[in-house]
């Protein structure tokens, strides 16, 4: 027979927001990710990766990888409009940081 999961502690729920709120590679400022505007997202990670002193890479990796690991982790949750803002502050990011879009 098939073994059933195992069920997930509430715990074990959360753990992406811990590492938003906690990440070695970004001190981020609060509310980042609720802004409406996807250049203040941008100007927000982009201040943040280039303060931050534990970063492990580039402040644009850092900046890219956080906003990224941010929409994957929320998922089919986030609303289509919610993520179009997401997705647009990444060609912002880019821009901030003089790459090509």
């Amino acid at each position: 027979m098939a073994r059933k999961p195992a069920a997930r502690e509430p715990k074990d729920r959360n753990w992406s927001a811990k590492v938003t709120e906690t990440s070695d590679a970004l001190d981020l400022e609060p509310k980042v990710f609720e802004s409406d505007r996807p250049s203040e997202i941008a100007a927000s990670l982009k201040r943040s990766a280039e303060h931050s002193r534990r970063r492990k890479g580039r402040p644009f990796q850092s900046a890219m990888s956080m906003l990224t690991f941010y929409i994957n982790r929320a998922g089919k949750s986030l609303p289509a409009s919610r993520k179009r803002i997401l997705e647009q502050a990444k060609d912002e990011l880019r821009e901030q940081f003089h790459r090509p879009v």
